[in-house]
């Protein structure tokens, strides 16, 4: 979907200082784990572009491939989800790029879609889509599973 310049050109050492503003913000930041080892992350806040009643919005979520298929990021996601309520948030839309295959894995965690733009990533005009959950609380008030499971 994106271009492979574009990705071979991200580097993690210069992106190291805007994580660490990122996470000077007032967000919620999780990490996944197995045996010890780091294979995921979820991060979400307050919405960034107004959208609607929508207030929260999942900024991230990533998982290793081999860490995908165990629930993992339905874990992240329902505990971002369960965070941002605690600190008052009642909805959460994500945006996500239409040809993601986490669009499915939204859309089986119950996200409606709400409104699609293009953008652009490398020099390469993309359609992204927004998903959203309209009461975030739907997300965990069915399920046991939260950020310790």
């Amino acid at each position: 979907m994106v271009p492979d310049q574009f990705l071979a050109s991200l580097n993690g050492a210069e992106r190291a200082p805007e994580w660490e503003r990122w996470l000077k913000r007032d967000i919620s930041a999780l990490v996944a784990e197995i045996d010890g080892e780091l294979v995921g992350f979820a991060a979400g806040g307050a919405i960034r572009e107004p959208l609607d009643a929508y207030d929260a919005e999942l900024y991230t979520i990533y998982l290793l491939e081999r860490a995908q298929g165990r629930g993992i990021g339905k874990v992240l996601l329902t505990s971002v989800a369960e965070a941002l309520v605690r600190k008052g948030h009642r909805s959460l839309m994500v945006w996500v790029l239409e040809q993601n295959p986490a669009v499915s894995f939204y859309a089986r965690a119950g996200a409606q879609y709400l409104k699609s733009k293009q953008v652009e990533i490398g020099g390469v005009r993309l359609p992204e889509v927004a998903l959203g959950w309209p009461e975030a609380g739907s997300l965990f008030a069915s399920t046991g599973d939260t950020a310790s499971d």
